[in-house]
């Protein structure tokens, strides 16, 4: 599990193939790997990736074809800027909210204006993930946890503060890119209880259906 609080902005050093699947090298920016090791879970980009073989701030991590063909890592390239956060320890503060960095899905920004000292990012999902994402709610954008100001249709806007904007990849974030797109947790289960499987709640309490 995860925060949205990214820890640092990394970078790919290396992109190499193999066999269908990607294993990436990265650089882990200004964030401290010597408690690391081989087989510890990371977020990159909001994407829940193995950390292999973690020396000083290098660091290597596979992924697989359906992680390359579902997010925004199946077109990384060497020099690119990635958001970076460990898991979550029961020690830490819970910052953000609870993100499991499963991506649901990409997303397009459509544009970005200031707003007093912060900037206004307006995003398009696709329509099967419109109905998890409501205002003031909670959504993760290439990892980042934030606030949805207002929703319209399959289009939401967020509004990112300086240190975001300077600490993420997000402020480099230009209209037409894709994003990994994780919608909150709670909605997801809430729909699922919502839906509910009446007969097999049933048989299982051992309702009488004659």
């Amino acid at each position: 599990m995860f925060t949205g609080i990214v820890h640092s902005r990394g970078r790919v050093l290396e992109t190499i193939s193999l066999g269908g699947d990607l294993r990436l090298r990265l650089s882990s920016g200004g964030m401290q790997l010597n408690t690391c090791s081989t087989g510890d879970s990371i977020a990159v980009s909001g994407v829940c990736l193995t950390m292999l073989q973690p020396q000083g701030s290098e660091f290597f991590a596979d992924v697989s074809a359906e992680t390359l063909h579902l997010t925004t890592l199946g077109a990384v390239k060497a020099g690119d800027s990635v958001n970076l956060e460990l898991a979550l320890t029961l020690q830490d503060r819970l910052g953000g909210h609870l993100v499991s960095g499963h991506v649901d899905g990409m997303g397009s920004l459509i544009n970005r204006h200031e707003d007093g000292r912060a900037q206004r990012f307006e995003f398009e999902l696709p329509l099967e993930l419109a109905r998890y994402v409501a205002q003031k709610g909670s959504v993760t954008i290439d990892g980042v946890s934030l606030t949805v100001n207002e929703v319209h249709g399959t289009r939401f806007s967020v509004c990112l503060i300086p240190h975001t904007l300077e600490i993420t990849s997000l402020g480099a974030l230009q209209p037409g890119q894709q994003v990994n797109i994780e919608v909150d947790l709670v909605a997801r289960y809430l729909e699922r209880l919502l839906a509910g499987d009446n007969s097999t709640a049933a048989n299982k309490i051992g309702v009488n259906r004659e």
